[in-house]
Formats: C-alpha cells, structure tokens, sequence
C-alpha cells in the first residue's frame, strides 16, 4: 500500500526514533510544524494500515512501526516496478 508524503514523512521519523508519541513525532518535524491534531490523525490511518501499533499508557499511546524500512522499500519498489510492467505491456500493444 502506498503512503502519502504526510505518511511517508511520519514513518521516516518513527524508523529513526523507534518509538514515541506524537508530541514526540512533533519534535522532529521541521518548521512551519503541523498541529498535534494533524500528526495525530495521520499515526491513526497509519495504524489503520498496519504500518504502526501502540502502547498505551492511560490516555497516552506511544507509537511504533510494525513494518520495517526495508520491507516498506521493498513492497514500494516491487509495486512499482509492477505498475511499469503494466505500462509496457499497454505500450507495446498500441505499437502493434
């Protein structure tokens, strides 16, 4: 599954950090930062897609990826390696 820039940017920051909570996921994004609603909502759909689970703590939940970098670029190139070949396949039909 393809993740939006948003997405991608919040799973780039929980790789490197391992675990946190959005207001730590908030302290790494550069500035002009979005609101804790925002980054927020985004974890949620990232949990949503099985990119990421919690644990909670009360009302708190602390953030981590469940998918590695690895195993997200690998699904990423093959997927889109996929959408090439299909590309190609439509391509060489209009040549005939």
């Amino acid at each position: 599954m393809h993740l939006t820039k948003a997405e991608d940017q919040i799973m780039q920051i929980l790789w490197k950090i391992e675990k946190g909570f959005v207001k730590d996921i908030l302290e790494h994004i550069e500035d002009p930062k979005p609101a804790y609603t925002t980054v927020a909502t985004i974890v949620k759909i990232l949990e949503k897609k099985g990119y990421v689970a919690f644990k909670a703590y009360g009302n708190a939940h602390q953030f981590y990826p469940i998918i590695t970098k690895e195993e997200y670029s690998k699904t990423h190139v093959n997927t889109f390696l996929k959408s090439i070949s299909k590309l190609n396949k439509r391509s060489s039909f209009l040549f005939y």
